[in-house]
């Protein structure tokens, strides 16, 4: 009995440092991700090109503090990747035909209209990323 408590405690303990459950807040990732579906985000910085990583909101281009918001946004390109021309619209950064950098990604909103993503704030540096989508848990 004391060897399935202590292995459930373990468990706990491993789930709640390796995972994250969270709450999709707008329209940038429709229709892949709804606003209020909530996901199960697997803690890695190395994303693979096609997953959806949440990531720390980068930095305000005054420099502000941008607080704890986070963002779920699909990795198109990683390190060694390179960008084609005309690869975005608007190339804000004019990351076209630019190689990813080691350590960093790209990332776009499936929703692009609606997505503030790296065509407006360049490579994501893997220090910013905190997982991949691993599942839907639920669908409002």
């Amino acid at each position: 009995m004391r060897v399935l408590v202590l292995a459930g405690l373990l468990a706990a303990f491993v789930a709640r440092r390796m995972l994250i459950l969270t709450t999709v807040d707008g329209s940038s990732m429709a229709p892949a991700l709804r606003s209020g579906d909530r996901v199960l985000v697997r803690r890695t910085r190395r994303p693979r090109r096609g997953q959806v990583a949440l990531l720390r909101y980068p930095p305000l281009p005054s420099g502000a503090p941008a607080g704890e918001q986070l963002l779920l946004k699909r990795v198109v390109a990683v390190a060694g990747d390179r960008l084609p021309p005309g690869w975005a619209d608007p190339d804000v950064h004019g990351l076209g035909g630019a190689v990813v950098p080691g350590g960093c990604a790209v990332v776009l909103g499936d929703n692009r209209p609606a997505s503030w993503d790296s065509r407006h704030y360049g490579f994501v540096p893997r220090e910013r990323m905190i997982g991949v989508v691993a599942r839907h848990v639920s669908r409002e």
